[in-house]
């Protein structure tokens, strides 16, 4: 009885120990996976999708995610080329494209290119006025993505998008960039209405011009103005003619007893 105790202890321990060396030795990749391997601590490969065997204890792999990961790149304080203190925060988009790289190059690759995220934030807002920090939010994104891009290239890491989301100021700095909004709507207000102004004054001049040259015409505008008056119901009009109106009409009129 015993021996069939031992017998049956010896069996349960080799069978852990086979799946032990079988756990150890297969690997199963999904198809956003890559396994980096390592033979006796050299890179020999990068292994996967699927399924993949390795020497036990010889071999070690590094499993990478492929897919695209969304970081949140924290607040930063960033002084504005015009001399504005704003508190700025964003989202990074990257990928793993090279796993080995990624692996051997850098010790915490996503630690790595959320740290150089930050410190590019403020480098290239800096270089910026309030201005173009609010109204060219496209342009300083893809100026991000750029540098990141180029810098991370040597980690197997691609940038594929950066987004900026918010740009806080201090209430001050509201209230006054509202002072400057209301004042440019009444210039541009004041602009329009002189403008419109202007227009106005060269149209009039333009038809006493009409009026001084066309035979006729300041007759016929008399008349028409005669017209208008006649038709809001006053009794008495009291309407002034110039002289040479007067004239004509005098000397039509002698023409006729003539």
């Amino acid at each position: 009885m015993a021996d069939l105790g031992m017998n049956i202890g010896v069996i349960l321990a080799l069978a852990a120990a086979v799946f032990a060396f079988l756990s150890s030795a297969i690997k199963i990749l999904r198809e956003y996976e890559r396994g980096v391997v390592f033979t006796l601590g050299r890179y020999t490969g990068t292994s996967g999708p699927g399924l993949i065997i390795l020497i036990p204890i010889i071999q070690q792999m590094v499993k990478m995610d492929l897919r695209i990961v969304a970081e949140d790149v924290p607040s930063q304080d960033v002084i504005s080329q015009d001399n504005v203190s704003v508190r700025v925060n964003a989202v990074l988009y990257f990928r793993i494209v090279d796993p080995q790289r990624a692996v051997n190059q850098v010790s915490d690759y996503r630690e790595a290119t959320s740290q150089l995220a930050q410190t590019t934030l403020r480098s290239v807002l800096g270089k910026h006025d309030l201005d173009e920090m609010l109204s060219q939010r496209d342009k300083l994104n893809a100026d991000i993505q750029e540098i990141l891009d180029a810098q991370t290239e040597a980690w197997g890491i691609k940038v594929s998008n950066v987004e900026i989301k918010h740009v806080d100021l201090d209430q001050s700095m509201i209230r006054a960039i509202a002072r400057q909004a209301e004042a440019e709507r009444e210039r541009r207000a004041k602009v329009i209405a002189a403008e419109g102004e202007q227009q106005a004054a060269a149209k009039l001049a333009e038809a006493a011009e009409i009026l001084a040259t066309q035979e006729g015409a300041m007759q016929l505008r008399y008349l028409g103005t005669l017209s208008d008056i006649g038709h809001k119901g006053t009794n008495t009009i009291v309407f002034p003619m110039a002289g040479d109106l007067i004239a004509n009409l005098t000397g039509q009129r002698t023409g006729d007893k003539g």
